[in-house]
């Protein structure tokens, strides 16, 4: 099975893509492109993957890079091969021939372009990230490397939509004790539940710091299991592990 890469003409004419599930060579639980080196997957499978995925982005494997997530708001500079790879949750570069990206399975990979100025970004921002300020350190980072705020691009890729993200009150009240504003990224669910908009509070996050645009590719990675690995579904559905999907994006 080929392939499937999703691209926004935002980001064009730069090669990147959010990759599906599809075409990958893992099986289980984790059928089809699991990129996660984190994951319990067979470590040689993985490297397969990620493997076509480099190939698929033009570059050796070793120029496919990536940091250590932890839900941060840390964003790094990048310029080749990493041999450890460090704690963050952003990359950016004006490093031509390396290809940056971030693992998901259900937060939001946020790729960013100011292809004037010859400057790219990768952001992984679940909730916690996105409230903490990781989207505009990115903005920031690639400021730093010649971008331009109102020249950047910035494409969310398939994320946990609102429909599939029920919260409990403690997690709103965070919200509201940033901001009382932050009110109207939640809808009413079940009980004393909530349910969160994280696509739409990325897309805030972004015009806040100020991107030239910003969009959404408006793809559920809980509400379609042939082509997105979920966390929260994984965890509904009592499976031991879940596979990460990867986003990418180079000069």
């Amino acid at each position: 099975m080929t392939l499937e890469i999703i691209t926004s003409d935002s980001l064009a004419p730069l090669r990147h893509g959010f990759f599906t599930r599809r075409g990958g060579a893992s099986s289980g639980v984790f059928s089809g492109l699991n990129c996660g080196r984190g994951s319990s997957d067979q470590s040689e499978i993985v490297n397969i993957n990620r493997a076509r995925v480099a190939e698929a982005m033009g570059v050796e494997a070793d120029h496919l890079l990536g940091v250590h997530q932890v839900h941060s708001a840390t964003a790094i500079p990048v310029t080749g091969p990493l041999t450890d790879a460090p704690k963050a949750d952003g990359l950016v570069t004006a490093t031509p021939g390396v290809a940056i990206s971030v693992l998901t399975a259900d937060c939001q990979p946020v790729l960013f372009a100011d292809a004037k100025a010859g400057v790219i970004g990768a952001a992984h921002a679940g909730w916690r990230g996105a409230l903490d300020g990781v989207l505009a350190a990115t903005v920031a980072a690639m400021e730093d490397l010649g971008a331009r705020r109102d020249n950047i691009h910035a494409v969310i890729g398939p994320s946990i939509s609102q429909a599939a993200y029920e919260v409990g009150p403690e997690f709103f009240e965070d919200f509201l004790a940033e901001d009382p504003d932050f009110a109207r990224f939640f809808a009413g669910g079940k009980d004393d539940r909530m349910m969160f908009d994280l696509p739409a509070f990325g897309l805030h996050c972004l015009r806040d710091a100020g991107v030239g645009h910003a969009e959404w590719t408006r793809h559920c990675t809980y509400a379609d299991p042939t082509r997105f690995y979920s966390y929260r579904r994984a965890t509904h559905a009592r499976e031991a592990d879940y596979g990460r999907l990867i986003a990418a994006i180079r000069l």
